[in-house]
């Protein structure tokens, strides 16, 4: 017990991180290739030659892949959920009357 060597995780509270992609854009590539194999799926299952539905789906991968490589860098881990609240605070705040700041005794 006196020769204990503990390592120190210093990765504590920060967001997950695989090959680039942060948070949540890993989710997404996921949901994403979920969908382009349903996709070839069914594009094959109608009868649409396979290789045809090969280069659509990886036509689509590829796209995807290079747009959210983009948007993880762009706006990192919780910037674009910043982004998109920030379009929903208003630009101007308009009072005409000071009744609201008045108080209204009873």
């Amino acid at each position: 017990m006196a020769n204990s060597v503990y390592q120190i995780n210093k990765g504590i509270n920060k967001s997950i991180e695989f090959k680039g992609l942060k948070a949540q854009y890993i989710w997404y590539l996921g949901a994403g290739i979920l969908a382009l194999m349903i996709l070839f799926i069914v594009l094959y299952i109608i009868g649409i030659s396979q290789y045809i539905c090969m280069a659509i789906a990886l036509l689509g991968g590829s796209g995807l892949v290079y747009k959210l490589y983009g948007m993880s860098n762009k706006y990192g881990a919780h910037g674009m959920m910043k982004t998109m609240a920030g379009r929903s605070i208003p630009k101007v705040v308009r009072c005409n009357s000071r009744k609201i700041f008045l108080k209204i005794k009873q």
